[in-house]
């Protein structure tokens, strides 16, 4: 097991040194001009020029990420327990939530910038609507599954809806759960970046945009490299939090017994 989970490091960490070097070499070999496309070591050396503003400008999108999801998170939740409790509200709902998804960022930015400013509050609600669905989604699905003869042995001793709910539905949406949950952490990251890039005065978006119309090609892959890199901290991290939190374990009639009194 060990050398399995060695191997599947080492592979994808050799096979990105073997494209950069590759990169490197195809820059050097046709003298690739900085402006057109800039070689992993041009990006390494502007990156590290400008690492202190870099490291100021990731933390900003770092904050704005982190919130946006954890509020993604929670209204996703709150969302997919309503629809799983009142059953007609998904019929009501399942419209807006659609409709929701697929109007374009580049487009509702703005709009919420002239209704609420150029502070956090648009960018935050930008940032739910890019969350709160899949999590919903992948929740809602997850409290449909659970196993019908622990839900009828619940409702047999006398368990309320919440306790039903509570005890044996939300658990075994766990999983579903961190499904959305990683889709979310996979585009909070992007979405952030279209949010400062619309308006903002600190963020990734807000350098890349700085970058971008200063002609410094350097400057916007160093931006794209800090992107990649939030955007796996993000995932792992929920990868991590999946496998501390969901630690399963057979139950016994016992345990339900002593669950429900």
């Amino acid at each position: 097991m060990g050398n399995k989970k060695l191997r599947g490091f080492l592979l994808p960490f050799i096979t990105l040194l073997v494209f950069v070097g590759i990169w490197q070499a195809v820059c050097e070999l046709f003298n690739i001009k900085t402006y057109t496309l800039p070689s992993p070591w041009d990006i390494a050396i502007s990156m590290v020029e400008d690492s202190a503003m870099l490291g100021t400008h990731m933390l900003a999108t770092f904050y704005l990420a982190l919130i946006g999801l954890a509020l993604g998170l929670i209204i996703g939740i709150i969302v997919a327990i309503l629809i799983h409790v009142v059953p007609y509200l998904r019929e009501a709902f399942a419209p807006l939530l659609v409709l929701s998804q697929n109007v374009p960022l580049i487009a509702l930015g703005p709009l919420l910038m002239i209704w609420f400013g150029f502070g956090w509050t648009p960018k935050l609600i930008l940032l739910v609507l890019v969350c709160f669905f899949p999590i919903a989604l992948s929740i809602l699905m997850g409290l449909g599954q659970a196993e019908p003869q622990l839900r009828e042995y619940l409702g047999m001793i006398g368990a309320s809806r919440w306790e039903r709910l509570k005890r044996l539905e939300f658990p075994a949406s766990l999983t579903y759960l961190f499904s959305g949950l990683r889709i979310a952490a996979t585009y909070v990251v992007s979405s952030a970046i279209v949010a400062e890039w619309l308006g903002a005065n600190k963020g990734i978006g807000f350098y890349l945009k700085l970058k971008f119309n200063g002609f410094d090609q350097p400057g916007v892959f160093g931006s794209i490299v800090c992107v990649v890199t939030l955007s796996f901290l993000f995932y792992y991290a929920v990868v991590i939090a999946e496998r501390l939190i969901i630690r399963w374990r057979p139950r016994s009639e016992g345990d339900w017994k002593g669950a429900s009194s």
